[in-house]
């Protein structure tokens, strides 16, 4: 089987590399494009917006996932000559394609060394490509993984250290297809919703956003979103919707499954989502597969879904998977991370480039929002505990972006019963101090001006088991809701 694989790849690319060549002498008002390492179709359709079918029927290319470095592709519907390489940046326009052409292309890219406190995302912040240019350039299947002294390729420059920064990521003002990440926005306030029978009661809160996790199949089309999107907008609210997969799907081949996954959000972002969460608390292993754990790995998939996101609604609201507030690993394990090592990865990735929002989740609080110690548990002194202290980490770690709380909750199993176990930290929690802290921490997000998104969880469940999630909803037994009136309070 081998054998027949490695032939029919070595055919396809004769093939490939025999028609590129008829395609030297095509008419000089259509741009060429020359591939270096780290791109593919994908990638080269952003750049020049136009689609990868359009690219891959003009150059005759049977298999969209086999380009070399060095062929030379016809961009159709533009005008140019040879843009060769990568070096206009992402969203490269007038000036990037010449010095892209020259830096770029052949040359094969300078040989840089990394020195102490270097990581991908800085490095390729200085020569003007992407890190996981330069992680597929060199063959480096951890982005966290680098060594003092190490030798990188860098593709896309030439001639040493100061190369390849011609174009920049955002070189010009006619080129680019994708909007750069937003910074900012006012406060909004949502819920999660699941029976989602109670449109009027949220907004009466003031909630303008409802939010619902869906679930891809790894073959479904985006269609499946569109009864949800509708839904909301008829009951007169956004939608969030927090996407995940399946994670032993990423296993299997994690580069594929990442473009799979963005070309399905892209999909979902074009039948009018409001806002997407990639993903779900990718820092532990029922959510992500273990081994392969890392804020880097899910930097990638942000990467590539952000791209597709925007490129087919540039109003959608991306925002990272919030991973689920811990401390359990000491650092990182096979099994997990710890949020706070977890979000520095992501931030030493350039998770910040491929966002508009950090996803933030915050749903073991047992004290007031307002203080940031004495939580009465053993574990007091860990800052997942505390509302004030989870902001400042996560707004610290990315100083240039606003906080998305995708979740975040108070539980109490007044009105169910006794709390399971697992959850017994929680024992002594009242409806009535739901109802306050709710409106505390909604108050302290509104007014504090890192907080751009408040998701409530969660507003009308109703499962009470091991996951007591009825007892985190504020429509309690009998419907009343003594947090929306709270909540409402502070939102006039």
């Amino acid at each position: 089987m081998r054998n027949i694989v490695r032939t029919t790849v070595a055919a396809l690319l004769l093939v490939t590399l025999l028609l590129s060549s008829s395609f030297a002498s095509i008419a000089q008002d259509q741009t060429t494009h020359t591939v270096v390492a780290g791109e593919n179709l994908y990638r080269i359709s952003l750049r020049y917006g136009v689609s990868i079918g359009a690219i891959a029927s003009a150059n005759n290319i049977a298999n969209i996932n086999l380009i070399y470095v060095g062929q030379v592709l016809v961009i159709p519907g533009t005008s140019g000559g040879d843009d060769g390489g990568d070096d206009g940046g992402d969203n490269g326009g007038d000036n990037g394609g010449d010095n892209g052409g020259d830096n770029g292309g052949d040359t094969g890219g300078s040989v840089y060394t990394v020195v102490a406190g270097d990581t991908l995302s800085r490095i390729a912040a200085r020569f003007g490509t992407t890190w996981q240019a330069i992680a597929s350039a060199n063959n480096i299947a951890n982005p966290n993984l680098i060594f003092v002294g190490q030798q990188l390729v860098i593709p896309g420059t030439s001639g040493g250290d100061d190369g390849g920064s011609d174009g920049g990521d955002d070189g010009g003002d006619d080129g680019g297809t994708v909007p750069p990440p937003s910074t900012g926005g006012g406060f909004e306030l949502g819920g999660h919703v699941f029976a989602f029978n109670m449109p009027q009661l949220m907004k009466d809160t003031g909630m303008t956003w409802a939010k619902r996790q869906l679930v891809w199949d790894g073959s479904a089309g985006p269609d499946v979103a569109k009864a949800m999107i509708d839904d909301a907008h008829a009951k007169g609210l956004k939608i969030l919707l927090s996407v995940v997969g399946n994670p032993g799907q990423i296993a299997a081949n994690p580069t594929q499954y990442y473009q799979n996954f963005a070309n399905f959000l892209g999909g979902v972002a074009a039948l009018g989502a409001d806002g997407i969460e990639v993903w779900n608390e990718p820092n532990i292993d029922r959510e992500w597969p273990a081994g392969m754990i890392s804020g880097g790995a899910y930097t990638q998939m942000l990467g590539a879904a952000y791209q597709a996101i925007k490129s087919r609604n540039a109003d959608t609201l991306v925002i990272s998977g919030a991973p689920t507030p811990t401390g359990y690993f000491s650092g990182c394990q096979s099994a997990g991370c710890d949020d706070n090592v977890f979000i520095q990865q992501m931030a030493n990735a350039g998770a910040a480039n491929y966002m508009d929002c950090v996803g933030i989740h915050y749903n073991a609080g047992i004290t007031s929002p307002l203080v940031s110690s004495g939580a009465p548990v053993g574990s007091s002194g860990h800052y997942s505990w505390y509302y004030p202290r989870m902001v400042n980490l996560y707004a610290g770690t990315f100083p240039s972006k606003s906080l998305c709380f995708t979740e975040l909750g108070y539980l109490t199993g007044e009105g169910y019963g006794e709390l399971p176990g697992g959850f017994a930290w929680a024992a002594n929690t009242t409806v009535a101090n739901q109802a306050q802290w709710l409106s505390q921490a909604v108050n302290s997000a509104r007014q504090s001006g890192y907080v751009r998104l408040f998701i409530v969880w969660n507003v009308d469940n109703t499962t009470w088991g091991d996951d007591p999630q009825a007892g985190y909803a504020i429509v309690r037994p009998g419907n009343t809701c003594p947090a929306c009136n709270a909540i409402a309070g502070v939102m006039q």
